[in-house]
C-alpha cells in the first residue's frame, strides 16, 4: 500500500519531478501521475494510441502541442470536433486570438464582432478571411475527386497549410488520420453546404470514414486512448475500439462528473460496461482543466519515454 508523502518544492525541480512528487499527493495529483505512466506503457507496448480532444483545446495555445505530439507520432490516430479543424486553419492564415475576461460585457463583444470561448475572444474578421481562403481549397478538392471520406479530405487540407505548428499539417505530414465525425457543426461545414449547392456531386463521406477508423486498428492490436474532454470525440474513437475488442489503456481528462449521465462525465468503470475498455485495463481519470492537467502528465511521459529510448 502506498502511503501519503508532503510535498516539497526543490530548486530547479523539473516537470517530471514534479508530476512524480505530486503522486503521493492525494487526490487528483495521484490520478495525474498515474495517468503520465499509463500513457508511457501505451508507448511502450506499441498500442495504436487515440488521441481525442474537443474544440475548445484547439482555440487554445493546446494547438502547438498537439501538432507537436503529432510531429513526434504520439498518437497514431486523432478524433476532433470541426472547431479545431476551423480554428487550427485560422491560426495558420495568420489570424491571432486574444485572453480576455471570463466575464465580459457579452453584448459589448458582440457589437465588436468578437466571439468568445471561455476567456480566448474569436473575431468575425477571422471567420471572414476563413472563408475567403476555404472556397479555393475545395476546388481544389472537387477537381481532383467529387467524394471525400472525412479523414482523407482532411489530410489534403493539412498538406496544403505548410504550418509546423498546424495540427492538420502535422497529423497529414506524419501519416496520422484526423477524424472529424461532426464535420458540419461549425462553419467549415456551413461551408461545405454552400460549396454543394454549386456542386450537387460533392459529397463529403462520413460513413466510409466510419470503416476508415474502424479498419485502422483490430482485435489483435493493442489499444490505448488519451480521452480530452468528451462528446463525439470520445465517443467515436471508444466506440470503434469497442467493436476491435475494447481499449487495453484509458486516460480520461475533463471538468465533467459522473453524476450527468454524459459522455464528457462517463467513467473508465462505466465504459467496462459497455466493452469499450477491457476488465482489465490500465486507466486513470484526472478532473481538472485539460490546458493544466495534460501538459504536466504529457511532458513527464515524454521524458521518461526519452530516457527509455523508446523517443528518439
Amino acid at each position: 500500500m502506498a502511503f501519503v508523502k508532503d510535498f516539497v518544492w526543490k530548486s530547479g525541480m523539473s516537470v517530471e519531478e514534479l508530476v512524480s512528487a505530486l503522486g503521493s499527493v492525494g487526490f487528483q495529483s495521484v490520478e495525474l501521475d498515474k495517468a503520465s505512466r499509463i500513457i508511457v506503457k501505451m508507448k511502450e507496448s506499441g498500442a495504436k494510441v487515440f488521441l481525442t480532444f474537443t474544440s475548445n483545446m484547439a482555440t487554445s495555445g493546446l494547438r502547438g502541442f498537439f501538432a507537436q505530439l503529432a510531429a513526434m507520432r504520439i498518437p497514431d490516430i486523432m478524433v476532433t470536433t470541426v472547431g479545431s479543424i476551423e480554428e487550427d486553419m485560422m491560426r495558420s492564415f495568420g489570424e491571432k486570438f486574444a485572453i480576455g475576461d471570463f466575464r465580459p460585457d457579452d453584448f459589448a463583444l458582440y457589437e465588436e464582432g468578437v466571439n468568445r470561448v471561455g476567456n480566448i475572444y474569436v473575431s468575425n474578421r477571422s471567420y471572414e478571411n476563413f472563408e475567403s481562403k476555404v472556397k479555393p481549397m475545395l476546388e481544389k478538392l472537387y477537381a481532383r475527386k467529387k467524394v471525400w471520406p472525412v479523414s482523407e479530405m482532411l489530410t489534403e487540407i493539412g498538406l496544403a497549410l505548410n504550418d509546423e505548428s498546424s495540427i492538420l499539417y502535422q497529423a497529414a505530414k506524419n501519416g496520422i488520420p484526423i477524424f472529424c465525425p461532426a464535420i458540419t457543426d461549425g462553419a467549415l461545414g456551413f461551408h461545405l453546404f454552400m460549396f454543394q449547392q454549386d456542386h450537387p456531386d460533392f459529397v463529403v463521406d462520413v460513413v466510409k470514414d466510419f470503416a476508415n477508423i474502424l479498419f485502422a486498428t483490430s482485435q489483435d492490436e493493442k489499444k490505448g486512448a488519451i480521452c480530452l474532454g468528451g462528446g463525439v470525440s470520445k465517443h467515436y474513437a471508444i466506440f470503434s475500439c469497442l467493436l476491435n475488442g475494447g481499449l487495453d489503456y484509458a486516460v480520461y481528462m475533463t471538468t465533467a462528473h459522473a453524476t450527468s449521465g454524459s459522455m464528457s462525465g462517463a467513467t473508465t468503470s462505466e465504459a467496462k460496461s459497455w466493452g469499450k475498455i477491457k476488465d482489465d485495463s490500465d486507466v486513470a481519470t484526472v478532473i481538472g482543466d485539460v490546458t493544466i492537467t495534460f501538459p504536466l502528465a504529457m511532458i513527464k511521459a515524454l521524458e521518461e519515454l526519452k530516457r527509455k529510448g523508446v523517443l528518439k
